[in-house]
């Protein structure tokens, strides 16, 4: 007979240059900031205690109140560095585009 594998969420905070993904056992009435305190990166990580947390459950968006269930993945989003809708407009104006990749094209 297997055992069963113990319910758990993920929560994952990706840096530019790395990410960090933390497993953490799941508990009914959890939720995505619940998961985020119990996954320790609020203490590893100072930025994330200096600002409100954006938060999201596979890529949609949610508040931190947002209840889980076993094997969701909650993301802490970083702010953006620049408004997308900002960085086409000033590109437009300049008559270049984001290229295929997207993102700006002055990093490349």
């Amino acid at each position: 007979m297997s055992v069963p594998e113990e319910q758990a969420v993920e929560v994952a905070y990706a840096l530019p240059d790395r990410q960090a993904v933390v497993r953490v056992k799941f508990v009914a009435g959890m939720t995505a900031l619940g998961a985020v305190e119990a996954s320790g990166l609020l203490q590893s990580h100072e930025e994330l205690r200096n600002r409100p947390l954006d938060l999201g459950i596979y890529g949609r968006p949610v508040s931190p109140s947002e209840l889980l269930r076993d094997g969701d993945r909650v993301e802490i989003y970083r702010p953006l560095k620049a408004d997308p809708r900002e960085v086409r407009r000033r590109l437009a104006a300049e008559g270049r585009t984001m290229g295929p990749a997207g993102g700006d094209p002055d990093r490349r």
